[in-house]
């Protein structure tokens, strides 16, 4: 049993240290950064969306940026598509699970806002409706995913992690959403940093 434990953590190190020797993926992470203190400097507000785990770290970044991640500070203006059940298991039952994430993003977004999918396989079928719905909105858009990326790097900017392993992906999403956050946090409350 110990010799598993410390497999899979090595295999979580493994998948950071890739990222951290990947100049391209750090660029990435840093241009998704940028993307959003700019949304947020135009009035805009944070997106995100994912299933299953994923669905939890979208409510988890969105958290962050409302609440906050290391500072007391104001909130930052993010949601994350599908918490409200109702009108989840409405819009599944009545249209279909693939629009269940594309008709809430029809209706709440705006055009300064930017859009974070998160899918490790980038294909699932909402996460693409919804991608394709950002489109015709004209959002801004970058998914964060697995390392190829799926059907959804076809259709915008993605962040994708070194692995095609589930939980190592989803393990980096986290990583990578806590980095941006920090960054963001750090560039609209550069004092009263509080650990």
């Amino acid at each position: 049993m110990l010799s598993k434990i410390k497999s899979e953590i090595e295999a979580s190190i493994d998948a950071k240290q890739q990222s951290l020797k990947d100049d391209a993926l750090l660029g990435d992470i840093a241009q998704l950064a940028k993307t959003s203190i700019q949304c947020l400097e135009a009035g805009g507000k944070i997106i995100l969306a994912g299933n299953g785990g994923s669905f939890s770290d979208a409510q988890h970044l969105a958290t962050e940026f409302v609440c906050r991640l290391r500072k007391d500070r104001g909130p930052l203006p993010a949601l994350a598509l599908g918490t409200n059940a109702s009108l989840t298991t409405a819009i599944s039952n009545d249209y279909g699970y693939d629009h269940i994430f594309s008709r809430e993003l029809h209706v709440l977004a705006s055009q300064k806002d930017l859009f974070i999918p998160i899918s490790t396989s980038g294909n699932s079928a909402n996460i693409l409706r919804a991608i394709e719905t950002a489109n015709k909105l004209g959002l801004q858009t970058i998914a964060l995913t697995g390392a190829t990326g799926g059907k959804l790097a076809d259709l915008c900017p993605t962040v994708k992690v070194p692995s095609t392993i589930t939980a190592r992906i989803q393990e980096c999403h986290i990583l990578y959403g806590h980095i941006i956050c920090e960054l963001v946090e750090q560039h609209f409350f550069p004092d009263g940093e509080k650990e």
